[in-house]
């Protein structure tokens, strides 16, 4: 796939450790109680895990990536059985170490030692895991791992999180590379890829990042996990959080899913700029506006991205659109419209751009003098609307934070300033300080005791 983009490990090309096995081993289970964090989607049914999962690991200045990988050998009912193949493929010849995980209380099955098989043929370092050993009925299960030929199986419950603490730390005396650096800085823009089924968000990480690196299909909720992908662009570091598709509650088939939507969720609030898809060749939808809404209602700021702009430019006019886009949600008038292909490459370095410019925007700490003339000016244009002869008073005001923008305005009485009036101090501070195109949070304080 051509791209500008070039696929990158994390700072400092830090070794990866992948974890392998047949499905329902407690592979995820093993990977969140390794990583500290529910991040992969832990669920009894088999086949939850699709896309390459990861998670940069800092400790003591030594640094390692984790990996969990979809159960080898199981026949997905969407038919993606090659897609999930083809991840354990790349995830494997990443590797630096691989942790072979099997089931202590099933014992050892054909497709384990088949895996062991492949394996051995893949020139890597292994380490069996022997999972699920709760007690002492469990030991012959982790005694027969030893026969499969990569030495004496380190014996875990990731359920129970026994034993997990010293595999971590074996881990890091094995391969953990020292990192002179934090490995997440600060200048590293993360990207939350979010929208409803199938608006093409997986397609656009893929040519963001330049390699497929999550599973593209028209199969409804192929993601589920959230996917964090490093990559870099024209000196810059991002990583792009690929989501589940997002529909109506009321929709939601099972838990996998419903865990997955939360996960989409949870990205929004922990990234720096949300790219929000929507589909051209589809109207705005009630969840579209939900997910607008979610954005909004976390501050960050975001990139409105019309996907599959390829097919709907022939009959849709840009301008046109864009009218139409700002008329079904008002609530991100502030928030530019890219239009892209990402099949086509058309837009996408142009999105990515504006995407860390927002990242930039959102950084920018204005002067209290400054922050103040504006402040004034706004209530010299509109004051609040009298209440029973009281009316709202406006001291002086100070930003506290960035990303987002956060001010503080000391007044008289808070209540005395109406949703209305918020509204409009809000734009007047985005049009007339350098956030024209972010979330900025107002927050009214009383100063002293309050006046009538």
């Amino acid at each position: 796939m051509a791209s500008s983009q070039q696929p990158l490990p994390p700072v400092g090309g830090i070794p990866r450790v992948v974890i392998v096995g047949r499905p329902n081993v407690g592979k995820s289970t093993l990977f969140n109680a390794l990583v500290g964090r529910r991040v992969a989607i832990e669920d009894p049914m088999a086949g939850v895990t699709r896309d390459r999962v990861s998670f940069v690991l800092d400790e003591d200045n030594r640094s390692l990536e984790i990996i969990d990988t979809g159960g080898i050998g199981h026949v997905d009912d969407d038919q993606l059985r090659q897609e999930v193949d083809d991840q354990i493929a790349t995830a494997l010849d990443l590797a630096d170490l691989v942790l072979f995980v099997v089931d202590c209380k099933t014992g050892l099955t054909e497709l384990d030692r088949e895996i062991a098989s492949r394996l051995r043929k893949l020139g890597r370092p292994v380490m069996v895991v022997a999972n699920k050993v709760e007690g002492g009925g469990d030991e012959p299960g982790a005694a027969e791992a030893f026969t499969i030929g990569f030495g004496d199986p380190v014996r875990v419950s990731a359920k129970e999180r026994i034993g997990t603490g010293d595999l971590r730390d074996e881990l890091f005396e094995r391969i953990g590379t020292d990192a002179d650096a934090p490995m997440m800085p600060s200048d590293v823009v993360k990207l939350a890829i979010v929208g409803r089924m199938n608006a093409g968000k997986s397609t656009l990480v893929n040519r963001l990042v330049g390699e497929e690196r999550v599973i593209v299909s028209a199969v409804e909720g192929t993601t589920r996990d959230a996917v964090d992908v490093p990559f870099s662009s024209r000196g810059r570091r991002f990583i792009a959080i690929d989501t589940a598709g997002i529909r109506r509650r009321k929709t939601i088939s099972d838990s996998v899913e419903f865990y997955g939507q939360s996960r989409a969720m949870r990205a929004i609030r922990r990234a720096d700029v949300a790219l929000l898809l929507l589909d051209a060749t589809r109207e705005v939808g009630r969840i579209d506006r939900e997910i607008a809404g979610s954005i909004v209602e976390s501050a960050v700021p975001v990139v409105i991205v019309v996907t599959k702009w390829d097919l709907a430019r022939g009959h849709a006019d840009a301008d046109a659109y864009e009218t139409y886009l700002r008329g079904v949600m008002p609530g991100l008038a502030f928030a530019p419209i890219t239009l892209v292909s990402a099949l086509e490459d058309v837009n996408v370095d142009a999105t990515l751009a504006l995407a860390a410019e927002l990242h930039d925007q959102a950084g920018v700490r204005v002067s209290t003098g400054e922050l103040n003339r504006v402040l004034r000016r706004a209530y010299q244009t509109r004051k609040p609307r009298p209440d029973r002869g009281r009316i709202g008073k406006i001291y002086y005001a100070s930003q506290v934070a960035t990303n987002p923008p956060t001010i503080v305005v000391f007044v008289n009485q808070p209540d005395l300033f109406e949703d209305s009036w918020r509204r409009f101090l809000v734009r007047r501070l985005q049009e007339e300080l350098p956030y024209g195109e972010i979330p900025v949070l107002v927050r009214f304080q009383q100063r002293g005791p309050a006046r009538t």
